[in-house]
Order: structure tokens, then C-alpha cells, then sequence
């Protein structure tokens, strides 16, 4: 029986250690490929599939291949594309297994967070149907860290280190100058609906930061926020605040709302750190400064946690071990055994329990207050911001990233429009 050849693809916001699982993977692949084939990836994910743009990753060296676990971003291209239901339209998802079928792709290996996870589910179940099986594995994506059942996902833990230092070292400036000039810096940070990363910039309390946090999961209370802040100033001398991009009114209406949308339907949010800083300056009339995090806290490779690197690696390598064993729609999962020592192992965890389902912030992780994290929160967090995984510098002080041939093999099909 000839053996099969593997798809992988990489799926909607990039992080610092993405390319990290995708190093699992083909690295994987490559010592099993007795089992394995080529592995091709999908150029801009898995609309790379549909428009049949595979990317044949033994075109790359192993030392290529090795550099991926130091570089940030998607080095095959990500999207935001999200397939709709079968129901609505079974053809994407058929010409995906047409694709498939073409190429002799037995394993579908996507890199994603819930929506890929979605993907992954119906491909499963559909291929099935249409009598070419494929063993569908998702490995797990997100710097929101909202993806149920695993104890964390790839991604939180270096945007979390990012984001703590960040905010910690911004704190420093606003110390120094507080007397005479700044009494407020505010940081906005990723978190649509989970305040994850919110969450690790209130670290920044345990040095002696006067800080108070905004989450997704807490209505904005505008009087008690400005209570809050206005009590801090007048003990510390400033204060930092850190909200996340989902902070809402009771209405739900965000504050960072554009009135836009992205490709996924998500309403496209951006500008909650100068709606708040202005709020604070109306009220109560302190000079701010303000930022936005942005693409900064997802890029920072510089700055990446080495569990989280390990971690990545690890669920990619599982991804692929656990296809080789005869599972299918299931995902690989982070165990907490201990978090004094940090120990973990690697779970799994079947995809129908883990598509469109969230993880928000446990309550007994947010103070009573709902601006603060509590000891509970700090326990889970300091594991997954701890060690340093700097990648090599040349000569010129910059970091040495690895760019991809990404050369695409010969089409077999039909175009298709998306």
C-alpha cells in the first residue's frame, strides 16, 4: 500500500512559537517517513488547499526546518478564512478532499484555534463520507489562550511574558516622571472575549506596580473604574492600567468597537486604551500616555517563553505521533501535573468537545473588585512566562529569522473560485 503524504497549515493570527509546531511536525514526519510522504503545506492556510497551492516543505533543508522553532509569524502564509457550515456550502469542503484525493494526502495536520479546530472536525466526518479517509489532527493555536480542555495553548505563554514585561517597564517611565508629568499609562492589550493576557499584564502588582485590569469577562463600570484609578493616584502618585481589546459596557458594546467586521464576522475592535485614557482624563484631568500592543505582543520571538516554545514543538511532534497511532479528530493537549515545579505531559482530546467552544477566565481567577488577579491566577500564569529561549544574533545585532523557499508543486485540478 503506498503510504500517504500529509497536509499542514497554519490558521488565522500568527504567534511567536507557531512556526515552532510546525517544526514538530515536519521534523516528525521526516523521522517517520516510512509511514509518512512528502509533507506539503498550505500556502496562506487552508486557502492554500482550496485554491491548490501546496507548498513542498522537502524542498527545505533540515537546518531550514530546524530555524522555524526560533522565528515568529506564519512562515507558509496564514487567513482568516473561515468554512462555512457543510450545510451551507458542502463544496469547500469537498474540493478540499478532492485536493486531498489528488495528491494522496491521507493526513490533515491544522494549526489553528477554535475555528480551525471546527475545520478539522468536518473534514473528519466528511472525508469519511466520501470514501477518502483522511486522520484529521489539530494542533493548538492562540495567543488568547481560549481553547478548551488543554491547560494552555501556544502562544499565550510568550504574548503573557511579552505583555508583563512590557508593562512593567512602562510602568518604571511613569514612576520616574509621575511627580511632575505623567500620572497614567494604559496598555491595550489582545482578548476578545478572555481576559488571558489582560490577566498577565496584572503581574506587574507583585512588583509594587499600582495597576488595575480591564477583562472581557467583567462589565466596564465607569464610576467604579475611575474610584479605582483616582485612589491610586493619590497613594502611589500614578497608575497603570491595563485593558483588554474586549472590555464592554453593560450593553455589550465594546469600547474598542469600530463598527467593522472581519472575514470571520467579528466585529473588528482597536482603540480601547485611548477611550479609556480619555475617560480618565475627562474625569478626573491626569496627563496619560497610551499604547496599543498590536502585532507587537503576538511577533516578539525576542522575548518568547521557553515552555512555550517547548510546549509547541511538543504538540506538533504529538500531532503527528498520534495520527501514526490511527487517531483522527482529535487534538493534543497540554496536562498541568504541578505548577511548583511546572510539570506536564501531553493529553488529547476528541474535537467534537474542543470546536467553537471558548475558554473564558475563571472568576476565581479575577478579584472581587473585578480589577485585579488573584493568587489562584498568579499560579497558573508564572509557569508559563518562565525561562528565555532567545533566538541567535548576527553580526548586526539582529535577530537571525529564517525565510522559506515555499515552493508550490505542480497543479492537478481545476481552478476554483472562492
Amino acid at each position: 500500500m503506498t503510504k500517504k503524504n500529509a497536509f499542514y497549515a497554519q490558521s488565522g493570527g500568527v504567534t511567536a512559537v507557531i512556526n515552532s509546531s510546525a517544526c514538530g511536525v515536519i521534523e516528525t514526519a521526516r523521522k517517520h517517513s516510512d509511514a509518512i510522504g512528502t509533507v506539503y503545506a498550505g500556502r496562506n492556510g487552508i486557502i492554500g488547499a482550496l485554491t491548490e497551492e501546496l507548498i513542498d516543505t522537502n524542498q527545505e533543508s533540515d537546518a531550514t526546518i530546524a530555524a522555524l522553532r526560533s522565528t515568529p509569524s506564519g512562515a507558509f502564509g496564514s487567513c482568516r478564512f473561515k468554512l462555512k457550515s457543510l450545510e451551507e456550502n458542502q463544496r469547500e469542503y469537498e474540493r478540499l478532499i478532492e485536493v486531498f484525493k489528488a495528491h494522496n494526502i491521507g493526513y490533515f495536520f491544522y494549526n489553528g484555534g477554535g475555528d480551525s479546530a471546527d475545520t478539522c472536525y468536518k473534514v473528519s466526518q466528511l472525508s469519511e463520507k466520501m470514501g477518502f479517509p483522511v486522520q484529521a489532527i489539530h494542533v493548538p493555536k492562540t495567543v488568547d489562550n481560549d481553547l478548551p480542555i488543554t491547560d494552555n495553548c501556544p502562544g499565550f505563554g510568550s504574548v503573557a511574558k511579552y505583555i508583563a514585561v512590557s508593562t512593567l517597564e512602562a510602568s518604571y517611565d511613569v514612576r520616574s516622571m509621575a511627580a511632575t508629568s505623567t500620572k497614567i499609562f494604559v496598555i491595550e492589550v489582545m482578548g476578545r472575549h478572555a481576559g488571558w493576557i489582560a490577566a498577565a499584564g496584572a503581574l506587574v502588582e507583585d512588583y509594587g506596580i499600582p495597576v488595575v485590569t480591564l477583562f472581557p469577562e467583567i462589565e466596564f463600570d465607569q464610576d467604579k473604574f475611575l474610584a479605582s484609578v483616582d485612589e491610586k493616584v493619590k497613594e502611589h502618585g500614578y497608575c497603570t492600567i491595563v485593558v483588554s481589546e474586549g472590555c464592554h459596557w453593560p450593553d455589550g458594546k465594546f469600547l474598542a468597537e469600530q463598527g467593522t467586521r472581519d472575514s470571520f464576522g467579528h466585529a473588528q475592535l482597536g482603540g480601547a486604551a485611548p477611550v479609556v485614557a480619555n475617560i480618565i482624563k475627562d474625569a478626573l484631568g491626569y496627563k496619560y500616555h497610551w499604547a496599543v500592543a498590536d502585532y507587537l505582543q503576538r511577533a516578539a520571538r525576542h522575548l518568547a517563553s521557553a515552555s512555550d516554545v517547548e510546549q509547541a514543538y511538543a504538540l506538533g511532534k504529538a500531532a503527528v505521533e498520534k495520527a501514526l497511532e490511527g487517531k483522527n479528530s482529535i487534538m493534543p493537549t497540554v496536562v498541568r501535573d504541578s505548577s511548583r515545579p511546572y510539570q506536564w505531559h501531553i493529553g488529547e482530546a476528541p474535537l467534537s468537545e474542543v470546536a467553537n467552544v471558548e475558554k473564558m477566565m475563571p472568576m476565581d481567577f479575577i478579584t472581587e473588585d473585578g480589577f485585579g488577579i488573584t493568587d489562584k491566577c498568579k499560579e497558573y500564569l508564572y509557569p508559563l512566562i518562565k525561562g528565555e529561549a532567545y533566538p541567535t544574533y548576527d553580526d548586526n545585532g539582529m535577530p537571525e529569522y529564517v525565510t522559506l523557499k515555499n515552493t508550490v508543486i505542480e497543479k492537478k485540478l481545476p481552478p476554483f473560485e472562492l
